[in-house]
């Protein structure tokens, strides 16, 4: 048995009930195998792969609270640091009844690569709790973020680790949380990112994430002699990364045609109002059947169903694995030319690779939502420096660092005979910068 398949087995067999922590390591692996069996010995002697699955530091604890019925709650906190090889620990905290251990621990092990295809110093790391803020009042949100960072804290700081927001962690829920940092340390610093812009946050993070994804995939048409204006795009989520990656789209002259939430999906053939639906979800916070009322001449259907609408480009932008093999089948019948995931890992293994087999270009979330985390550390740059730079110099910093990270992964995935696989290219591009750094800095 190989290196890389004894070391998978291993993480399987020690890490039982964690689906998504294996899926992640095992594409992950599939696509470095040939540069760790280049020099297979080597980095068996020195447990490389052993090392980069096991997370520096996992802390789980536990968050009472009180409703505004006065009856105590208790929800699981957890952070996974996982690995600081190239910088401090950086990424979300994500509050959803869905969190688990396995699922933490597979968004941190993707980020430790995510953060490195940015070319910014930060390591990799997630966190979050089963908490739901959906129906809980602001009061019932602030106490429990705020015994939430009374355990957090004694973990965090700006030079060690440094969390965000992510899925149920806006920027009602941040404030909350820095506000208890800044008043158990008795310091304001940049500890946390996604803040507000009077207090500390970056002009562009809001979008960051959603253009992100947009930058990368006007990238790759431009690369195959293509161009964005005039395609048609679909859609999933209606979260930050959906609302401005539909915006985003709109802007360089495509039309985005779907969006969903958790109970259903909309399908607005001349275009997905974009104002409307934020005044829906940011503003109401409120289901998309409320989009009918704005644009009558669109579909609302229950479910699933955005990928079986005729599409040149696909943004997955909502959870994890939402995308599966018959959705690919669909995208490609209707002539889908390229997928950028818009989500952490939104397709399946056997979905990326049907659509990888039938000439869909496809970019992995590791490099293609790779534009939150990445104004994130510019959000660090500008609170260590004391400043604020305007939107526009965000997001040129931005456009550049998607425009490098597509050209790096392309590059990568030529350098080992799999032109065109941006999926390998990514995880090779990712694993080189990481796996250099933690040979430098010895056996820790």
């Amino acid at each position: 048995m190989s290196y890389v398949d004894d070391v998978l087995a291993k993480v399987i067999a020690k890490n039982p009930s964690e689906p998504e922590f294996h899926q992640a390591v095992t594409e992950v692996f599939d696509s470095i195998r040939p540069l760790i069996e280049a020099n297979e010995e080597f980095y068996k002697k020195e447990a490389i792969l052993e090392r980069i699955t096991e997370p520096e530091r996992m802390i789980k604890f536990r968050v009472p609270w009180v409703d505004d019925k006065g009856q105590v709650q208790v929800n699981m906190g957890i952070r996974v640091q996982f690995n600081s090889a190239i910088g401090p620990y950086k990424g979300g905290l994500r509050f959803h009844p869905s969190v688990n251990q396995g699922i933490i621990k597979f968004l941190g092990f993707e980020q430790v690569f995510k953060n490195s295809l940015t070319g910014l110093p930060i390591g990799g790391g997630k966190g979050g709790s089963d908490f739901d803020p959906k129906g809980k009042s602001d009061r019932e949100v602030m106490a429990f973020c705020q015994s939430f960072m009374t355990e957090l804290y004694k973990h965090i700081n700006a030079d060690r680790d440094v969390p965000a927001g992510d899925i149920g962690v806006g920027g009602r829920e941040i404030g909350y949380l820095f506000g208890q940092y800044k008043r158990i340390t008795n310091k304001y610093e940049g500890v946390l990112t996604g803040k507000g812009l009077t207090y500390g946050g970056s002009l562009a993070r809001t979008e960051a994430t959603g253009y992100g994804v947009i930058y990368i995939l006007e990238e790759l048409l431009k690369d195959h002699g293509m161009d964005m204006a005039g395609k048609t795009v679909c859609v999933s989520g209606a979260g930050n990364v959906a609302i401005y990656a539909i915006e985003k789209a709109h802007q360089l002259g495509a039309k985005v045609v779907t969006c969903s939430d958790s109970t259903g999906w909309v399908y607005d053939p001349e275009g997905i109002d974009v104002a409307a639906l934020k005044e829906i979800k940011e503003v109401k916070r409120a289901r998309l059947t409320e989009y009918k009322k704005y644009r009558p001449n669109s579909e609302y259907h229950e479910g699933r169903g955005v990928w079986q609408i005729k599409c040149d480009l696909a943004c997955p932008c909502a959870t994890q694995n939402e995308v599966f093999t018959e959705d690919a089948k669909m995208l490609v019948e209707n002539g889908c030319i390229a997928l950028a995931e818009g989500a952490n890992m939104p397709t399946t293994l056997e979905a990326t690779k049907y659509l990888q087999e039938h000439g869909v270009h496809f970019i992995p979330g590791k490099a293609s939502n790779a534009g939150g985390v990445a104004v994130s550390a510019l959000e660090m740059s500008q609170n260590s420096e004391r400043l604020s730079w305007t939107f526009e110099d965000v997001d040129s910093r931005l456009q550049n660092i998607m425009i490098n990270i597509y050209h790096n992964i392309s590059d990568a995935a030529k350098r080992y005979d799999k032109e065109g696989d941006y999926v390998a290219g990514a995880n090779l591009a990712g694993f080189e910068k990481v796996l250099d750094a933690m040979l430098a800095q010895g056996i820790c």
